[in-house]
């Protein structure tokens, strides 16, 4: 049994099963020639050297269940990166994004080697259509690895709902995320902000980051749909608090750590729980400063500072590690009560347990 500590080993695992799976898929493509090398580039480059945080979760869901290690599993664990990888390519085209993990965006990318070229045509425009071709094809490889991974199919078959599952809902939590921006706050009050921005949350990063990962793996490995609610609460407390993390950073966090450029949630002009605290509790300056900088393409960082100061003072960002906070301990109570129940593996569950402040961490 795999400790915390291994964790870097499963990571090695999930990476070359990605490798594998790209090398293998792409023969597909060697009938139309060398001119896909573009396309094939925005989904490695992209995969490459990630945490593999939601193929570490579906592993040590089919792990609770009773499952054994299997170079199958890691495979099926794997196809949870090409999900990512597929939202993450569309996301940055939607939120017209300039880096990702350090490196310019797939679509940034693309447009400068267009432009490198002397390719005819709006460079931009190409690059965007590319990322969102590469997107499509990591979904595409992420259902013929789940489907192709190596495991039975009488255990694929039982996990096939969920994980349909999950790829819808994240559709409709991306648009929730687009509607939301379009639409505003005007006209409402703190509790309905906070539960505007905790829904986009849940549907468009909590479920596919930790929830269904980790239900499709205890699902595949024979954890009957009754059991699964502890795994479930674990799930949503822990990806909520794991986003509201990511949120913190989006606008604290080290660019050298982050692969972000600094204050890049602000520019896009996110509507965070983070956001909605700073506005309620602000002053009719500060509160006017928030609402002029944010979302605006030119932020510079004397603006970031700004808006940074704002979020401090009001108590916003101690308000939101709070709420981390009781979401940490809500995941861990959980993981209490998988105990209890007598359904999973312990071992396994220490895991979960440990993964909470991995999760979690301020430096993540």
């Amino acid at each position: 049994m795999q400790t915390p500590t291994d964790l870097d080993v499963l990571r090695r695992r999930v990476q070359q099963a990605i490798d594998g799976q790209i090398a293998g898929a792409t023969q597909s493509l060697a009938v139309i020639g060398d001119e896909t090398a573009p396309l094939v580039s925005a989904v490695s480059g992209l995969l490459s050297g990630g945490k593999g945080l939601r193929a570490g979760f579906l592993y040590w869901g089919y792990r609770a269940a009773g499952g054994a290690d299997s170079d199958a599993l890691v495979r099926l664990a794997a196809s949870m990166e090409f999900f990512q990888g597929a939202a993450l390519l569309h996301d940055d085209v939607m939120d017209r994004s300039d880096t990702r993990r350090g490196m310019p965006s797939a679509h940034r990318a693309v447009a400068a080697l267009h432009r490198a070229r002397g390719w005819a045509g709006d460079a931009d425009r190409f690059g965007e259509g590319t990322a969102i071709l590469a997107g499509d094809l990591c979904l595409t490889w992420c259902d013929e690895l789940y489907a192709t991974c190596g495991l039975p199919a009488e255990e694929l078959a039982r996990g096939r709902r969920l994980f349909d599952t999950m790829r819808t809902q994240l559709m409709g939590g991306q648009f929730l995320d687009l509607l939301e921006s379009a639409r505003g706050w005007d006209g409402l009050d703190l509790d309905a902000r906070i539960a505007s921005a905790r829904k986009v949350i849940r549907f468009k990063s909590a479920k596919y980051t930790i929830e269904h990962p980790l239900l499709i793996g205890a699902r595949v490995g024979g954890t009957p749909e009754d059991s699964l609610a502890p795994l479930s609460d674990y799930g949503l407390a822990l990806g909520e608090a794991f986003q509201l993390r990511d949120d913190l950073l989006g606008v604290f966090g080290d660019p050298e750590a982050t692969g972000k450029p600094a204050g890049d949630d602000l520019r896009e002009g996110k509507r965070t729980v983070l956001v909605a605290h700073a506005l309620d509790a602000a002053s009719h300056a500060d509160r006017e400063t928030v609402e002029g900088l944010l979302g605006r393409d030119d932020l510079d960082l004397a603006g970031v500072e700004a808006i940074r100061g704002v979020l401090v003072d009001t108590g916003a960002v101690e308000r939101v590690e709070g709420l981390i906070g009781d979401l940490a301990d809500d995941a861990r109570k959980a993981v209490g009560r998988a105990r209890e129940s007598g359904a999973y593996d312990a071992s396994a569950l220490d895991v979960l347990e440990a993964l909470v402040a991995v999760s979690t961490a301020r430096h993540t």
